[in-house]
């Protein structure tokens, strides 16, 4: 055990020698190993980024929610079918209540009645245009993880009232009342005032993705009197024991089914939609990001581990008289063998630490950047690409490695 440690030690050392003695030719060498490790290091960061942008913003309206809607969340081809279908009325949500009521032990908790619709927002000489305007109840934060920055939600008498109170965004609030609190002044939409009750705390946005920061809220009678009608928007959103997810969508489907009256015989007419399907619409962002970090990792280190490979031979070519000498004093086949392997090693391991440095100074200049955009560097991503690199140089140094170890002693002193 001791004399292979020795080995072992002995070999990173002349392994040491060896790269410092032709630093150019190891950098040369170990280049398409750095790239390659660059590109998936970074995929992946893009990859986990991704994931934790959307989480954060789906996080937002809540992850244990249902979204009875009359439009699917994916891609249709029937169109004319879904637009056929009878609008939802938010008054449905009372109706999911009252049976969840007298059935405690079905997994829905409540449902939350809420329409939209996009409109301007005015302040004396200051406009938004298209803002996202949600009418809803005063049960909305129950459902939702907002915070507010200022002031309240509305409570339930102005919700049922259908007083003129509203609650902004915090980009609303800074483009309308830059350096001054909204709260309590008012702001006009369509041609009605509102006043400001509270103003939700900043969240960020991604891939234009849901977020309170560009949306005003107002109670949902008030929307009614500015729009009159449902709107093609209207949904109710039901927050669910997302322990028993399955059984409560089947739940929630019987529900709407007798709520609409939908016999028997019949299709839904309706949609319950889940957060998922928002993921599954950037599975294809997130499988090209991957299938381009494949292909250039795999070139990078393919390219990398032929010159390891390449100056692996060179070097046992120019030591071929070493080999020879070592062999003739009593060195082992595993000691040469050992002594090239972690050179090769060795490139190809510093070529990753190389790429692992610039890569997390990447991120790191991205996320000072744009500070919108979720960068991901965990340890498990270094520890997976530190792991490829020195798995480069184990495959691609160890047939020449062997090769040196098979020399026969007198042949290799022979060699000139």
């Amino acid at each position: 055990m001791s004399r292979l440690l020795f080995e072992f030690t002995e070999a990173i050392r002349i392994a040491a020698q060896q790269i410092r003695a032709n630093r150019m030719r190891s950098f040369l060498t170990a280049l398409g190993v750095i790239i390659g490790i660059v590109a998936i290091t970074l995929m992946g960061s893009a990859i986990g980024g991704i994931d934790r942008g959307v989480n954060d913003s789906l996080a937002v309206v809540g992850d244990d929610i249902l979204y009875v809607t009359k439009w699917p969340w994916r891609d249709i081809e029937d169109w004319w079918n879904f637009h056929n279908r009878p609008k939802i009325r938010t008054e449905y949500a009372d109706q999911i209540n009252a049976y969840v009521a007298a059935h405690p032990e079905v997994p829905i908790k409540l449902a939350v009645p809420a329409d939209e619709m996009f409109t301007n927002v005015y302040r004396a000489d200051y406009a938004v245009n298209a803002v996202y305007t949600l009418g809803t109840t005063a049960e909305f934060p129950r459902i939702g993880r907002g915070d507010m920055l200022e002031g309240r939600f509305f409570n339930e008498t102005e919700s049922r009232s259908g007083r003129n109170v509203v609650v902004i965004g915090f980009d609303i609030a800074d483009a309308l009342f830059p350096g001054t609190s909204p709260v309590g002044q008012t702001v006009r939409l369509r041609d009605q005032q509102f006043t400001v009750v509270g103003v939700a705390a900043k969240q960020g946005t991604f891939l234009g993705m849901f977020s309170w920061d560009t949306m005003v809220i107002i109670p949902l009678p008030a929307f009614r009197k500015m729009f009159m009608r449902a709107t093609e928007g209207a949904q109710i959103r039901v927050q669910i024991d997302r322990t028993r997810a399955d059984e409560a969508r089947l739940e929630l489907r019987g529900i709407m089914r007798r709520v609409r009256g939908v016999s028997p015989e019949m299709p839904d007419n309706f949609e319950i939609n889940t957060q998922d399907s928002i993921k599954k619409q950037l599975d294809p962002i997130r499988n090209g990001l991957a299938l381009a970090g494949f292909v250039i990792t795999g070139l990078a280190l393919f390219v990398g581990a032929i010159g390891i490979m390449n100056i692996t031979y060179v070097s046992v070519k120019e030591r071929t008289r070493e080999i020879g000498t070592r062999k003739a004093l009593g060195a082992r086949r595993r000691t040469i063998l050992l002594q090239f392997l972690i050179e090769a090693v060795s490139i190809s391991s510093v070529g990753g630490a190389i790429g692992i440095a610039l890569a997390g100074s990447l991120a790191a200049t991205v996320a000072a950047l744009a500070p919108s955009l979720p960068v991901v560097f965990p340890l498990g991503l270094v520890l997976f690409a530190f792991g490829t690199s020195t798995l480069v140089g184990i495959v691609a140094g160890f047939f020449p490695a062997f090769m040196a170890s098979r020399l026969d002693p007198v042949e290799a002193l022979r060699y000139e």
